[in-house]
């Protein structure tokens, strides 16, 4: 199917949404997107907002949005209308309705999300629609964040990571000349109280479709309520507008003080730090700047939470304790975060005495080796081996609740194996596809640790000159996330990165899943030359629509 980038074309009556071209239509929002990077960069400020308006009333930019919508993890949460896009019929329709002209959101789901310090986090829950008609507006306004972002602001953006900010924390304060001092900067209900003039007069969008979204309202135990100020948490706008209503605190910083004072910024969303040189500095000078900066903005600073530390003390920030110890820094995980993640190891076992061990074990794996991957970049050995013998503890107490009656030797015997140089692993057998294999524990210590290379600071994902600076780091990053799975890089490679249906990019964020050329059930098996790697949704319209896929002739790069 053909898709022309026009600005009148909808769905057609006949569409069918496993026939869309989604490599044309991605190339189609691509362009467009670049184009915006290229006006702005020209100070075509009008020529950027020609653009938006070209895009977000495009077919291409439609089904992208409702595409991104049914294919992430809320796509199952309904809103106040209680709809969900949950057949190819109700997407095709989706795109179809997803016009500007009589469009007026519905109020928000407040939902109340427990927090780890006892309070909660209200959470607003849009419509498929409005989150399809978000969505779509973010196509138009990420490449505008993106252009005018401050370059160590690091939260909700595109291709930038938490392991980001805090190699930018390690590059301004580990020298023997860093700065002393640090601000811990606290935003109270960053989300909540932003000012909906400022939004509506300083964000580069459509003013009356935000001015739509900020005043929807909000609906909780059957009554509505209006919204004054603040973005709602869940919107998938949100982050972006917390992050333009955020921006230029970096510049304004630079251009009020001078390269002796030290004075540095690294944001991640709402949390941030400010090196200085000396406690007075940040006292008299910085925060009164902040203070007078978020203001305009309708924020505040938490007076409880922000504080000033000298860094013999240390700080906590994104999970990590910052701390020199006799003149060298180091970042390891925080106390805090390592005992709420073995209280939810805890958590987790006592809920599973019954669990059998293989199934215990396919449960446990997954956030032992999710919880390791985000610390791998600092100082973690210790704490994974303290970690890992925590946790052995627990499943020993485990083991013995689940057989009260039964003697050590007896459990040992059961539970244990001695695999390599390691006794002592907690192991069980599983079935698969008629063939017998064994489950082990994961080992928090068998991470490697290795130094984050960090994105550069004005590198923008949206403008083409970057192109093949992007290009390098998701290889990079997904021959680190596949370390340990040869097949899967090689096949990873083997495609030069990119799925055989769409030809986009596979990668961490998108997904992917395994297609067997020759079905399995017809006699097909896991070798390399019967497999080949695909976007999830890709996937699904091959096997829907019976398609066929063919191998690439040879890689074009090797291991």
């Amino acid at each position: 199917m053909t898709i022309e980038f026009n600005n009148s074309i909808g769905a057609s009556p006949n569409l069918d949404w496993h026939s869309i071209n989604w490599k044309e239509v991605q190339s189609n929002v691509s362009r467009l997107q670049v184009r915006i990077v290229k006006a702005l960069k020209e100070n075509r400020w009008n020529k950027a907002k020609a653009l938006q308006h070209l895009l977000t009333r495009s077919f291409s930019g439609k089904a992208i949005a409702v595409k991104r919508v049914t294919e992430n993890t809320g796509k199952k949460t309904a809103g106040v209308d209680n709809q969900l896009w949950d057949s190819p019929q109700k997407k095709d329709n989706a795109v179809g309705n997803l016009k500007h002209h009589g469009y007026q959101p519905k109020p928000l789901k407040r939902v109340n999300i427990p927090k780890s310090n006892g309070n909660i986090r209200p959470l607003g829950i849009p419509t498929l629609t409005d989150r399809a008609m978000q969505a779509l507006h973010l196509l138009a306004l990420d490449p505008i964040c993106e252009t005018v972002s401050d370059k160590n602001s690091y939260g909700f953006r595109k291709e930038r990571a938490t392991a980001d900010a805090i190699e930018q924390v390690f590059i301004v304060l580990s020298r023997q000349t860093s700065a002393q001092w640090v601000l811990e900067g606290d935003i109270r209900g960053c989300f909540d109280n932003i000012n909906h003039d400022w939004m509506l007069e300083n964000i580069p969008m459509e003013k009356g479709i935000l001015k739509k979204w900020l005043k929807a309202g909000y609906i909780e135990k059957r009554q509505l309520f209006p919204t004054e100020s603040g973005t709602p948490q869940g919107g998938i706008c949100s982050p972006t507008l917390m992050n333009l209503t955020l921006n230029e605190l970096e510049q304004l910083l630079k251009e009020s003080f001078k390269a002796r004072q030290k004075i540095h910024l690294v944001r991640y969303a709402d949390d941030f730090i400010i090196t200085g040189e000396s406690k007075e500095i940040l006292e008299m000078q910085v925060k009164p700047l902040v203070e007078n900066f978020l203001k305009e903005r309708g924020l505040e600073l938490s007076k409880e939470k922000t504080l000033i530390t000298n860094i013999e003390k240390g700080f906590d920030f994104l999970g990590m304790n910052c701390r020199k110890y006799n003149g060298k820094l180091l970042i390891k995980p925080s106390k805090a975060k390592v005992q709420l993640f073995l209280r939810k190891i805890k958590k987790l076992l006592r809920e599973n005495l019954n669990t059998p061990p293989n199934r215990l074990i396919m449960k446990l794996n997954p956030i032992l080796r999710g919880w390791g991957d985000y610390y791998q970049h600092v100082v973690s050995k210790q704490i994974f081996s303290y970690v890992d013998s925590r946790v052995w503890q627990m499943i020993w107490k485990w083991t013995r609740r689940r057989h009260p009656s039964k003697s050590k030797t007896w459990r040992k015997r059961k539970y244990y194996k001695s695999v390599g140089s390691r006794n002592w692993v907690f192991t069980a057998t599983a079935q698969e596809k008629g063939k017998v294999r064994t489950l082990r524990l994961f080992n928090l210590q068998d991470i490697p640790i290795q130094r984050h290379l960090k994105i550069k600071g004005e590198a923008n994902p949206y403008d083409s000159d970057w192109e093949t600076y992007f290009e390098e780091r998701i290889g990079l990053q997904m021959k680190e996330s596949l370390k340990g799975y040869k097949r899967l890089l090689r096949l990873w490679f083997s495609q030069n990165g990119k799925c055989l249906i769409c030809e986009s990019k596979i990668t961490k964020q998108t997904g992917w899943h395994i297609h067997h050329l020759q079905r399995r059930v017809d006699g097909g098996n896991d070798t390399f030359a019967n497999t080949v790697l695909l976007h999830p949704n890709c996937h699904h319209k091959v096997h829907s629509q019976r398609l066929e896929v063919s191998k690439p002739c040879s890689s074009t790069r090797t291991l």
